[in-house]
């Protein structure tokens, strides 16, 4: 058996995380066109997100709210190799992301469907930032202001109760 250390296992499993998200939906996409292919991700982007946050707040042993969201958000973003910074915005606890690197992006321009991402963009990204909001407080909100996939200089999301 090959030993490997925590990064290059950790390498390991993004390769894999993001390769599988994206075969399945090719697959899908050959099968049933690109329009099933969108929604039925956009299904499973509509679940992922609780597993994600459930198992950050039990790792971290952090509970609801915004803070909390602030926390596990930008941890899986780092995670998963997004370039950004969070800033909070106001005095109840709100915050913005602005992403200026997004890996699912690069992807889709890198394998040649650019021209998809803003479609992919604007269903999945804005499902899976609503799901991450509602896993920490139904009072709490999230609002996309500007993508990269629709040519903006960044993504900017803002989550607020």
């Amino acid at each position: 058996m090959i030993e490997l250390t925590g990064e290059q296992a950790a390498d390991y499993f993004q390769r894999c995380y993001t390769a599988i998200d994206g075969l399945w939906c090719m697959k899908v996409e050959e099968k049933y066109g690109f329009d099933v292919a969108l929604d039925i991700d956009n299904e499973v982007w509509k679940v992922f997100p609780k597993i994600q946050a459930r198992k950050l707040k039990e790792l971290t042993g952090l509970g609801d709210g915004i803070e909390a969201l602030r926390e596990c958000l930008t941890t899986k973003m780092r995670l998963e190799g997004y370039s950004f910074k969070a800033e909070r915005v106001g005095n109840d606890g709100a915050f913005r992301v602005t992403i200026d690197d997004c890996p699912w992006h690069n992807i889709m321009v890198s394998s040649g469907r650019k021209h998809l991402s803003a479609r992919v963009g604007n269903k999945i990204c804005t499902t899976e930032f609503s799901g991450w909001a509602a896993e920490f407080g139904d009072d709490i909100r999230s609002e996309i202001e500007c993508r990269l996939c629709e040519g903006a200089q960044t993504c900017t999301v803002r989550f607020s109760r």
